[in-house]
């Protein structure tokens, strides 16, 4: 009989404990991993190529959404949450399950014969997995950006971010503490960050109305905005008349 590799992920060790004992019904399950955290858990699943792992969706450090964005590789997952309120009729479009605590062991047990069919058809090449992340990067306010630069991982409180720069596929994210390349779009950033907070000066700026000290005139139709530590960005037509919005002079 083939195993199922499977990893539990939950910051609550009564989950886990939960979900363990219901899996010792199935012969074909083998866990390789128990984790607290989603910084663990990428790192067990990285390693231990899992078929299957068991989600939760809220936990410190790294969520599970935040995780999935990480991985190089996507098993099958099926969410195991106390939480209803994460766009639940499109997980269960999407995922392969949304299970909702408190469950029982005939509520898991429909969840398990789902992934074993997934598992069959090579969740490596399902779309199901990355269309969940995708609709999660698409929807929400951003309050941390999580980054990937060969080992380590950075998280990124959204209020340490001074201005993004698009660099053609990529942006780069100026912060207090640095400068991080990230494969996203502009207008991702434009429509997640908060509209109060952040603005679009150029097509190729959204910057922190936070770091701006003043305007200047540049040119005849562009000004350039100074930031607090001197430097200064282009700011365009359009992005002025977004300033003068915001800022009601």
């Amino acid at each position: 009989m083939t195993k199922i590799k499977t990893v539990i992920i939950d910051d609550e060790i009564l989950a886990i404990d939960l979900i363990r004992n219901f899996l010792a019904n199935h012969d074909d399950i083998e866990i390789v991993a128990e984790c607290q955290n989603g910084f663990d858990g990428l790192k067990a699943i990285n390693e231990l190529h899992p078929h299957l792992v068991f989600l939760d969706i809220m936990m410190p450090k790294l969520n599970g959404f935040e995780m999935l964005e990480l991985l190089e590789e996507h098993p099958v997952v099926i969410f195991s949450t106390a939480y209803d309120n994460y766009a639940l009729e499109a997980f269960e479009r999407n995922a392969v399950d949304y299970l909702l605590k408190p469950y029982d062991q005939e509520r898991l047990d429909l969840a398990l014969d789902k992934a074993r069919q997934k598992i069959k058809v090579d969740s490596s090449k399902s779309p199901e997995l990355l269309n969940l992340i995708k609709y999660h990067q698409e929807t929400g306010e951003l309050h941390r950006v999580v980054v990937k630069h060969g080992s380590k991982i950075n998280i990124i409180a959204v209020d340490k971010i001074r201005y993004i720069e698009a660099m053609d596929d990529y942006v780069r994210i100026h912060t207090e503490d640095g400068k991080y390349l990230k494969q996203q779009t502009m207008k991702y950033y434009e429509e997640h960050l908060s509209s109060s907070e952040f603005v679009r000066i150029h097509r190729s700026y959204i910057l922190a109305l936070s770091q701006l000290s003043k305007i200047e005139a540049y040119t005849k139709d562009s000004h350039k905005a100074i930031l607090k530590d001197a430097s200064d960005l282009p700011v365009s037509k359009s992005g002025y008349i977004r300033l003068k919005e915001l800022l009601n002079f």
